[in-house]
């Protein structure tokens, strides 16, 4: 089994829930090794540390940019990995408020906000700058090449 202390920044996944006893709290990560979302992976983490846990429970969202510390565990090539975090920082904030009934997903720095009652997509640099509405979602790369070239858009 190996055990590596580290730091990483990483995006919120889903809402934090409690933990198996109280002062705990469960949550994923999305750790982006590379720009590219193909090569993003998911870590499972828990805290057993109550001001952490609490923090977790009621002021983050998903789409929060983070920086947690601890200890990463991977028993062996085949289990997952998972991280015990023991500091937490918030980064950045998801770009939109909560995103009830709304999903966020991420185009290497690139935001877009996917809403099941529109085919538009909103897309924001990861800082929360705004990049511009794709008509739809298979129009979203033509946006960002356009906002990367300058271009209208």
């Amino acid at each position: 089994m190996d055990t590596t202390y580290l730091d990483v920044d990483s995006y919120l996944d889903t809402l934090p829930t409690p933990g198996d006893s109280p002062g705990t709290a469960r949550f994923q990560l999305i750790v982006s090794p590379t720009d590219t979302a193909v090569d993003d992976v998911v870590w499972a983490c828990a805290t057993s540390d109550p001001r952490i846990a609490q923090a977790l429970l009621t002021e983050v969202q998903p789409g929060d940019l983070l920086r947690v510390t601890g200890f990463l565990t991977q028993p062996d090539a085949a289990a997952p990995i998972h991280l015990s975090v023991d500091a937490l920082e918030v980064l950045a904030a998801a770009p939109m408020g909560a995103l009830h009934g709304m999903v966020l997903d991420r185009y290497g720095p690139y935001r877009c906000v996917f809403d099941a009652d529109t085919t538009t997509v909103p897309v924001f640099t990861e800082h929360g700058a705004w990049v511009g509405e794709a008509p739809n979602p298979d129009a979203i790369s033509d946006l960002i090449d356009a906002y990367e070239n300058g271009s209208p858009h």
